[in-house]
């Protein structure tokens, strides 16, 4: 391959997929398993490895920018990650000794679920309250019907979450403290996340995050960046398993790595300003466009 296919289109990808990663939690893993496969012609086992090497250090840029403005809980993601772990080398093992068809599958069906899950959370909340416009600001009607409507939003929206009520998010003083409860639930996470991460070539946000927002309680701004610091940690085994056995590309690994750095730090800072509802649709589509990908490619639909 040229220097344009084999380092600067994947540095290109790497950038859009540094961004999602910042703003959705997630390591890119998705994507990058169906690209590797379709785009650089990888066998299963090297784009799940491939993907998996690369992970790491986009997660650890996005995770960064997240713990500086402090859209993240440090706490769970530690918890999270340690338990991971545990897990993601026998993820690895069970990749080599499946077919590569049963390998895409789960990762498609996984994923599909959580976007299923995600998407109709979103749906069920409201959107923002409207601001009232400076010029309006003394009308008494303007002031009441704004009123009405905020009183309406919230009601609506408590009743459509099911889900524990998120942790308020930070002041910016501290981190929110979380029970020994919920740091066992978040380890209880890792552990399943680490599994299909070693297993599928994935960070394993497309799990977490959800999890932590059912079971754990905290918002999608802190899930996102919270997710990340649990990828970055119970990728590792995974990576040095792949990396012994030979399976990772590390000239494509290190061009979508090099262009997802700035991209997570942007989709770190991108996640600060982007409503929650939106946020959670962004996610949805995301994980449901990947879903598609890999059953199509199994499939032999797109290559």
């Amino acid at each position: 391959m040229d220097l344009f296919t084999s380092f600067v289109l994947p540095a290109v990808v790497g950038i859009g997929i540094g961004i999602l990663s910042g703003m959705l939690g997630i390591g890119g893993g998705t994507v990058l398993v169906p690209i590797f496969r379709l785009a650089f012609g990888m066998s299963p086992i090297m784009s799940t490895a491939t993907s998996l090497f690369t992970i790491i250090p986009t997660s650890i840029s996005g995770a960064v920018s997240h713990v500086r403005h402090k859209t993240c809980v440090p706490s769970l993601g530690i918890a999270a990650g340690l338990g991971g772990a545990c897990t993601s080398p026998i993820g690895v093992w069970l990749a080599q000794i499946s077919p590569a068809w049963l390998v895409m599958l789960v990762a498609a069906l996984i994923i599909g679920y959580s976007a299923v899950n995600t998407l109709i959370k979103a749906w069920r909340m409201k959107p923002a309250a409207k601001k009232v416009p400076a010029a309006a600001a003394d009308d008494p009607a303007v002031l009441a019907e704004t009123a009405v409507e905020q009183v309406g939003d919230a009601a609506a929206n408590e009743d459509a979450e099911l889900a524990p009520t998120p942790i308020a998010a930070d002041t910016g003083k501290s981190f929110p403290k979380l029970t020994r409860k919920q740091l066992l639930i978040g380890a209880a996470i890792g552990l399943g996340a680490g599994l299909a991460s070693g297993y599928v070539g994935v960070g394993g946000g497309f799990i977490m995050v959800p999890l932590m927002l059912s079971l754990v309680g905290i918002s999608m701004k802190q899930a996102s960046g919270t997710s990340l610091i649990a990828v970055m940690l119970l990728a590792i085994p995974g990576v040095i398993e792949q990396g012994i056995l030979g399976n990772i590309n590390y000239m494509a690994g290190i061009a979508v790595a090099i262009g997802s750095i700035p991209g997570a730090i942007l989709g770190a800072r991108l996640v600060r300003i982007v409503p929650e509802r939106m946020l959670r649709f962004i996610f949805g589509g995301f994980l449901i466009v990947a879903a598609v990908v890999l059953v199509l490619n199994e499939l032999g639909i797109l290559g």
